[in-house]
Parts: C-alpha cells; sequence; structure tokens
C-alpha cells in the first residue's frame, strides 16, 4: 500500500538493500520449531498456486497480494497486509522483500515473515532478520519516516516468501493508494475496506479500467484483480515517469468521498486550505522586511521578484518531518526566523510575504514527476508544493509565462519557491504538463500546470573556431542560457567549486568533441534569474579533420547534440520531450590557408507540430558556416507520433554526423 507519498524515497532504498541482504540460507538456519508459528493456511494455500507462463521470464512474481482497511467512527483505519511472493531467477531476490512503513503517528501491531524454501522446509524470520531503516536517502532530510524490513532465510530460486503485517494508519489521512501494479507480474491481488455504518467511499482510477467492487457484509467492499503484467520501463527510450504509467486505484472515506471527480478535489483541497489554516500569517519581522524590499517598486513584476528572490536566496531547502510534519507546514514566523524549511515552508513563507505585499497566493500540492498526478484520480497522492499567485486583472506582463486560468477566470501565476533559480514567471520543465490542486478553500480545484512556450528556456551557441592543414581545431565558444535550462547550471555553479566545473565541463565538451582540452573558462552570472547566464570558453582539438588522400572530412556541426534516445520498436507509452525551449546554434570554421569548400551536406528543414528541426551549412569565404534552431513546442507527445519522433531523431543525428568535404584550391 502506498499512501500519499512522503515516503517515495524509502522506497527505492528498501530494494536496493534487499538486493544486498538476500542470500541462501547458510547452514545451521532458522526453522519452524516449538516457539514459532506455523505458516498460517492462507499463506500455504497461496504457495500452492502455479507459476503463470505469462510469468516465467520475471525474475518473481507475486502469486498473492491482500490488503484490507478496517476503518473506525472517526475515520482512522488500521491495515492489514497478506503477501505471497516467488523467486524465479537469482536476480529476483530483491523484488521479494517483506517491508513496512510506519512513522511516528503509526503503530505496527505486527510482522511475520516465512519462508518456503524450494526444497519445501519452511522458515519463520527471527527478530534478528529485521532491521529499521530511517529515511535517509535524501542527506538534507530529517524524517521520522521508517521501514521495518525482514531478511529472511533460504531465499533462493523456487522460495516462496510468505508475508503479514498490520499497523494503525496515520489519524489525519482518509485515504489510502493501492498500487496495482509493480515491476513484477501480480497472480492475484484484492482490496478490502469495512467502513463503519453510514460512511460513505469513492474510488478513482489511474491508468486501469474500473472494477466495481463486491459488498461481502455491510459497508465492506472487495475489490479484487487478476494477472497483472509487470510494468518494465528500462529499455523504453524517452519514457514518462514509471509511476506516471503504472496502474492504481486511490480510496477516499473521509470529506473528499463525494460524488463527481470536481467536488472530490475540492474537499481535498479545502482539507490544506484547513489543514495549513493560520500557518502564513505575517510576523512583525516578515511585515518589516517585506515592506523594505517591495519599497519604490515600479510595478507588479518587480514586487514579485522582489519577495521570491529573498526567500530563493535567503531560505535555505531543508527537511524536518515529523508525522503530520509530512504534509503541515511550520509557521511562517518560524521559518522566516530559522531561515530554511521544505517546499511547503517555503511556499507558507511566500504567500505570508505575498500577502503583506497585498498579494494573494495559495497552496499547490503537486509531484514534481510528470504525469504523477492524475486529474481523473482524486488524491493527495504526490511529493511536492508550489505556489500559486493570483494575478490582478489589470496586470498584462510578458515576464509572467506560467500563467494558469481556473474555473472562475482568475488568472494564477504558478511558481516554485524551493527552485532555487527559476525566476518567479518562469516554471521548471518537470512542471510543466503536469497537474496540481490549487487549494482555495471553497474553489479550490484540480488545474493544469502550463507548458510554456519555446522563447521562455533555450540556449544561443556562438563558436569560432580555426582549422589546421594537420587537422587540429582551436577556438572559442560564447553560449547564453535562459529559463529552467539556465537555472540548472546555476544550481551546478553554486554546489561547485572551480575545479569539479572545470571537470564537468570537460564532460561535457569530451562528448562531441574527444579528447578536447579545455584552455580557459568562465561564467557570468547576473544578479537577476530572469536574464540569461552566459558561459565562455576556448578549446583545442588535436586531431578534428579527418584526412581522405587530398581531402579534409569536416563535421560543421562542433559540439552540443539535441538528439534524445530512441529506438525503432513498436511503440505503447507516450514520448517524453523533456522539456519545450528553443536552442539555436552558429559556427564558423576558418579553413586552412589554400583550403577551400567543396561539398556540403544538405540543409534539413522539419516541422512536425510538436518540435522544428532547421539546419545549413554553407561557405562564405574562407569559412564554413554552419547554423541550427531546434524548437520544441510539447513536452510529451502520444505513441501515436512515434513515426513521426523517430523521423526527427533521426534527421537530427543525420545532420549532426554530417560532414563538408574541402580541398586545396
Amino acid at each position: 500500500m502506498i499512501t500519499p507519498s512522503s515516503s517515495n524515497s524509502l522506497a527505492a532504498r528498501i530494494l536496493a538493500l534487499a538486493l544486498l541482504a538476500y542470500t541462501s540460507a547458510p547452514a545451521g538456519a532458522n526453522w519452524l520449531g516449538k516457539d514459532k508459528q506455523p505458516i498460517p493456511d492462507w499463506g500455504l494455500q497461496a504457495a500452492k498456486t502455479h507459476t503463470p507462463d505469462y510469468a516465467k521470464d520475471a525474475p518473481a512474481v507475486i502469486l498473492f497480494d491482500e490488503y484490507v482497511e478496517t476503518v473506525d467512527a472517526e475515520g482512522r483505519a488500521v491495515e492489514r497486509e497478506r503477501r505471497v511472493k516467488r523467486v524465479l531467477k537469482p536476480q529476483g531476490r530483491g523484488d521479494v522483500t517483506c517491508n513496512v512503513e510506519f512513522d511516528v503517528d503509526e503503530k505496527i501491531n505486527y510482522f511475520r515473515v516465512w519462508t518456503i524454501a524450494a526444497d519445501e522446509k519452511q522458515y519463520q524470520a527471527q527478530d534478528t532478520d529485521f532491521i529499521e531503516e530511517g529515511d535517509t536517502g535524501i542527506p538534507i532530510m530529517l524524517s521520522t519516516r521508517k521501514a521495518r524490513i525482514a531478511h529472511p532465510p533460504a531465499v533462493d530460486v523456487g522460495a516462496t516468501i510468505v508475508c503479514e503485517s498490520e499497523k494503525l494508519l496515520q489519524p489525519y489521512l482518509e485515504e489510502n493508494v493501492w498500487q496495482i501494479q509493480h515491476g513484477i507480474p501480480v497472480v492475484f491481488q484484492a482490496l478490502e475496506v469495512d467502513l463503519p455504518p453510514g460512511r460513505a467511499h469513492t474510488q478513482a482510477w489511474h491508468q486501469y479500467k474500473p472494477v466495481q467492487p463486491v459488498e461481502v457484509a455491510p459497508n465492506h467492499w472487495r475489490w479484487e484483480i487478476k494477472d497483472t503484467p509487470a510494468l518494465i520501463l528500462r529499455d523504453v527510450r524517452s519514457a514518462p515517469e514509471w509511476e506516471a504509467l503504472a496502474s492504481r486505484m486511490s480510496v477516499q472515506w473521509g470529506d473528499a468521498a463525494v460524488d463527481g471527480t470536481d467536488n472530490q478535489w475540492r474537499a481535498i483541497g479545502q482539507w490544506v486550505t484547513t489543514l495549513e489554516a493560520g500557518r502564513p500569517d505575517p510576523s512583525p519581522e516578515i511585515t518589516a522586511q517585506v515592506q523594505a524590499l517591495i519599497a519604490g517598486a515600479p510595478d507588479f513584476y518587480t514586487k514579485l521578484s522582489r519577495i521570491t528572490e529573498s526567500i530563493q536566496k535567503n531560505i535555505r531547502y531543508f527537511i524536518v518531518e515529523r508525522g503530520i510534519g509530512g504534509f503541515q507546514a511550520n509557521h511562517a514566523a518560524d521559518i522566516f526566523r530559522n531561515k530554511y524549511g521544505d517546499c511547503k515552508d517555503k511556499t507558507t513563507l511566500l504567500i505570508s510575504m505575498l500577502q503583506v505585499a497585498g498579494i494573494h497566493a495559495f497552496y499547490v500540492p503537486v509531484d514534481d514527476r510528470r504525469g504523477i498526478v492524475d486529474p481523473d484520480d482524486p488524491s493527495m497522492f504526490g511529493n511536492h508544493m508550489i505556489t500559486a499567485i493570483e494575478i490582478p486583472p489589470d496586470v498584462q506582463d510578458p515576464r509572467l509565462k506560467a500563467i494558469v486560468k481556473a474555473r472562475d477566470g482568475k488568472r494564477y501565476l504558478i511558481f516554485d519557491p524551493t527552485n532555487e533559480r527559476t525566476a518567479v514567471g518562469n516554471l521548471p520543465s518537470y512542471l510543466q504538463g503536469g497537474y496540481g490542486i490549487l487549494s482555495a478553500g471553497a474553489s479550490s480545484q484540480v488545474i493544469a500546470l502550463p507548458i510554456l512556450a519555446p522563447d521562455a528556456n533555450g540556449t544561443e551557441m556562438t563558436g569560432k573556431f580555426t582549422l589546421q592543414p594537420e587537422g587540429a581545431l582551436t577556438g572559442s565558444v560564447d553560449t547564453a542560457h535562459s529559463g529552467p535550462g539556465g537555472a540548472d547550471l546555476r544550481m551546478m555553479l553554486k554546489y561547485t567549486d572551480e575545479k569539479e566545473r572545470r571537470e564537468y565541463w570537460e564532460k561535457v565538451v569530451a562528448e562531441s568533441l574527444p579528447g578536447a582540452v579545455l584552455d580557459s573558462f568562465q561564467f557570468v552570472q547576473p544578479d537577476a534569474l530572469d536574464k540569461p547566464l552566459e558561459f565562455h570558453y576556448k578549446l583545442t582539438v588535436a586531431q578534428y579533420a579527418h584526412q581522405a588522400g587530398p581531402l579534409l572530412l569536416v563535421r560543421p556541426r562542433v559540439l552540443g547534440s539535441h538528439a534524445l534516445p530512441f529506438d525503432d520498436k513498436p511503440r505503447i507509452y507516450p514520448i517524453d520531450l523533456n522539456a519545450t525551449g528553443r536552442w539555436r546554434d552558429t559556427f564558423d570554421i576558418a579553413l586552412p590557408p589554400g583550403y577551400i569548400v567543396d561539398e556540403t551536406p544538405d540543409p534539413v528543414d522539419l516541422d512536425l507540430g510538436f518540435a522544428s528541426y532547421r539546419s545549413s551549412v554553407s561557405a562564405k569565404g574562407n569559412t564554413l558556416h554552419y547554423e541550427r534552431e531546434y524548437l520544441v513546442r510539447q513536452v510529451q507527445i502520444p505513441a501515436a507520433k512515434s513515426a513521426d519522433f523517430h523521423r526527427l531523431e533521426n534527421a537530427i543525428l543525420a545532420d549532426e554526423k554530417g560532414a563538408a568535404v574541402i580541398k586545396r584550391q
């Protein structure tokens, strides 16, 4: 079971830890004795399940997975899970982990694990086979969330693992998320929700055709699903996020258990509004700071940028989560005084400071992975918090690009205060094209996050080079990086020193020019975040041109690649293009004395709607001139356009590899 995801970082580490810990049973391993509990009948029966043919190539298979949520009159649930897995290949040992995640507001009532070895011997995990792993996957996170992980003996090919646990869930969340699809196949799975009399429930499905439950007892509902294939994206090029494609179902039994998707989203937004009520109230210190910041500001944008940049520069990103603190922010006064906070804390302080300036702003729960929040699946499932800033009707400023319109006609600027280097008005690429919950009390609703025009992001690269008769190339490169791309570079500069930056850029250059030497480099970072970041460097390549008898072959495209990973396999999943943007390259190569251009690659002019690519090569006197423009208008395209995507990528690759022929006069 996955609860609204304050625990996403924990799941990946559980698998990694399990891969190291699972080994075959040593001599003298634990076995069922007089003080041990026998494997329950449901586990023995599930273990008899034949491995289906469709799972035989998988490393492991889930034979049985059942959750029962028993909800009391106050809406708090006890969750029981029963799971049976089988190891099919050596690498499948890590796929049969038994674990229970919990926080300070939750309690594990019991957790038992058994192994039925390949030779039919039965073992039970003992106290020494269990460990607890803290949520330390992110270095700047302090969290009370943990996982209890079992490492039972005799886990080898052919072994079957039986897990059973029960825990008391958080008192403040009245929903749960049933993860239907996994990285290995599932033969049978079920979910039960046992509700007290009179309490309603709703269900919403993501990437799965809805299944109607059976009422097995009064207000006790059961869903069953059989033969769910694994979702494996390992070899899928340019794929969306795994959890955007994996099937799941959200169950609500609290205030959001109402008719209508819009009403459910509104109820969730109202819950967030109530949870954070009073948190953004400004203190006298916040008020004084804001008044000083906006003094003399000539327009709305200047007010915004002064406030947002003060948070981006002065409030350090640091997570301290304890129980409900994974959802509820600290008070603005404490965040301002301590000068640190997580995403919801930074949003809280921003809302507080904007309030002093007379600007309304609201919480927007999101996920920083595009496609996770589904407008058809009302849920708090997500991992991030950003801000919606109300734009007055009379403000029409082209610098405010990331604007959405709510159902009542109000305009909101979407801004991520956690992103320290993206200017207000712009939006990080990872948020574009996703969805969020505008938490504005009775006006709460799910909103589509904007996809910005290409001019909001990109790079201008200009290179001037000199080619020597023996094939060496020297030159200088000037780049200007704007939008999210420039923000990423600013973050790299913040967390690296001179040596690390040189090493980083040498690797970048080497992708296009193996053996290149970076002679010098300089970053020019303006104070204003909405100004392009400049990067100037000089380089030398000992052997750039290739001799072909009396001719020299020269690649006009000296640096950079816009090609995305792709293959010609049939496509069933959407194609993620990462980001919208406009990238322009202009390269001039001065030829050696006595040489002229004899032949150039054909120009490219391809516009497929979602993206376009244009390039040309020409001779200007003693100079080989190359220029191109790559423009992306969408962040994701459907699988039906895979042929066009292949066409685009083939054109880019052919152009990037194309060679001009030069010869002596």
